[in-house]
């Protein structure tokens, strides 16, 4: 199992590489050159966020003794992927006008505008993360009602199983005396 994770260590490695020249490549071209490579690495980062699902899902097969090492290569691969991605935004961005212009909505002379549309961009970004933040914290305090709610049911079963069991221990006991009062009325 560990030489299907090491061997999706290698693939991400060599790709990781690939991206990196090519992110290098990316300011310094222009026009359908530049759209092209773009979208190279557009292809090969997707690839790259599929290689650590299949890492990931190796290291969940892995035995829990051995896990933690594997768990923090994953960490550092899911860093290096998040700082390839920053990289690659800021390529793009930073020398191309074209996409500037396309996100700030103006022509770029006006330093006001670009403000103020960075401004309402960082707000909206505030608002999602704590519109995010409040459906995490609704989702776990929704896992563990319904955790406690499980172990409720668990005891209740438990209670009613005994309470069947006794009730049948009763009935047997009733039909044995039942059978013992006929016979000493016979008598």
């Amino acid at each position: 199992m560990s030489s299907d994770f090491e061997s999706y260590e290698q693939d991400f490695a060599v790709l990781t590489a690939e991206i990196t020249g090519r992110i290098g490549k990316v300011p310094k071209l222009v026009g359908d050159e530049k759209k092209q490579m773009v979208a190279n690495v557009e292809k090969q980062l997707e690839e790259a966020r599929e290689l650590l699902e299949q890492m990931e899902l190796e290291v969940r097969e892995i035995p829990p003794q051995s896990r933690g090492m594997y768990s923090s290569r994953m960490r550092s691969y899911k860093q290096e992927m998040g700082k390839l991605e920053a990289d690659f935004k800021r390529s793009r961005i930073a020398y191309s006008d074209e996409v500037r212009n396309e996100l700030l909505g103006d022509d770029g002379n006006s330093s006001e505008n670009q403000r103020a549309h960075l401004l309402d961009n960082t707000e909206r970004l505030e608002r999602s993360s704590r519109r995010l933040e409040a459906g995490y914290q609704i989702a776990v305090e929704t896992e563990q009602i319904g955790q406690e709610m499980l172990e409720n049911l668990s005891h209740d079963r438990e209670k009613i199983q005994s309470a069947r069991d006794r009730l049948r221990e009763t009935d047997a006991n009733l039909g044995k005396s039942s059978r013992i009062l006929t016979g000493m009325l016979r008598r």
